[in-house]
């Protein structure tokens, strides 16, 4: 686990007295995430999520907050932000920013079936059409501005295969996102980081999304892609499992259908969405940040995944009887 900003049990004793959750009984650390500190806490009210935010700063922390509460109040299965006395999400621990959210019942499905990801992509649906209105615009921080400012940073260390790919795979993103097709897509908030072990099941019951502080504004197809990329293929080569991706893509397009411009930029897309986490996890692996423990995340999973989606159809967002 990646823990910045130890927090011992006296630590939260004396900083959770400002909020009505009674007196604090234990703390442990999550042992998932790389951007922040995270712990399960329990108090005499119950059990609940400390995070500590450790790059994200108090002026862009109330769009991630504030958009997990507008969710919450209509009916998306999200974990609810818990104020303290004078209202406030956000507070400072160690001097850094805070928040204490509920915890959400059940486990991540590390092993999904076409039920999970059917059920994963009608709540993602859900969730784009109850967030269209959410009044705060905060753009997407791993967005193709920063991944333009973040691949020379990373172009030194790869090997020469690599660095061709990816001066290509920005040259086609950029030129991508000034078409016309890119300039039609729906947009608003997306979770823009919804793998696996950000979603909780109780069986094939789907319980909650949660970790948003990758959230911001961007097309609503680039989160559909993420996710896909992660729930809907074989772990170990990458190759896109066509019932799981059926069931993710057919339940969303249930819900809130796919238009004809989304079907057009589906692939580009999808190399959109290997490439952001390419690109992170390069930047992760060669740059490292100090924490107690932290292992970066192969980068060579999500190089896999972008020469594949650039290389290999993809199958369609919908069909015409769809």
């Amino acid at each position: 686990m990646a823990v910045f900003t130890p927090v011992t049990l006296d630590d939260l004793s004396q900083w959770i007295t400002q909020f009505d959750l009674g007196k604090a009984l234990a703390i442990k650390g999550i042992p998932s995430g790389i951007e922040n500190t995270n712990f399960f806490i329990t108090t005499e009210f119950g059990e609940y999520v400390l995070t500590i935010f450790e790059n994200l700063s108090f002026e862009q922390l109330p769009f991630y907050l504030n958009l997990m509460r507008h969710l919450a109040e209509r009916g998306v299965l999200v974990p609810a932000p818990i104020a303290n006395h004078k209202g406030d999400l956000i507070n400072a621990l160690h001097g850094k920013p805070a928040s204490i959210v509920s915890k959400l019942e059940g486990s991540s499905q590390m092993d999904p079936q076409a039920v999970h990801c059917a059920a994963v992509g009608a709540m993602l649906a859900r969730m784009h059409i109850a967030a269209e209105n959410f009044p705060i615009r905060q753009p997407n921080l791993r967005g193709l501005a920063w991944r333009n400012e973040t691949a020379p940073l990373v172009m030194p260390y790869l090997s020469d295969s690599n660095k061709q790919l990816l001066t290509e795979e920005m040259a086609f993103q950029n030129a991508f996102a000034e078409s016309d097709t890119y300039r039609q897509l729906q947009n608003g908030p997306i979770h823009a980081d919804l793998f696996r072990n950000n979603v909780m099941f109780n069986g094939d019951h789907l319980t909650g999304f949660f970790d948003f502080y990758f959230a911001g504004c961007d097309t609503w197809l680039f989160d559909v892609a993420v996710t896909v990329n992660d729930w809907c293929i074989d772990v170990e080569t990458g190759v896109l499992d066509l019932e799981r991706v059926r069931a993710m893509l057919d339940a969303y397009h249930h819900v809130r259908p796919f238009t004809d411009a989304e079907q057009a930029a589906w692939q580009p897309m999808l190399r959109a969405g290997a490439l952001r986490f390419w690109l992170s996890r390069l930047y992760d692996f060669h740059m490292p940040r100090d924490a107690e423990m932290l292992t970066p995340h192969d980068p060579g999973h999500f190089e896999r995944i972008l020469r594949l989606r650039i290389e290999q159809a993809t199958p369609p967002l919908f069909t015409s009887a769809g």
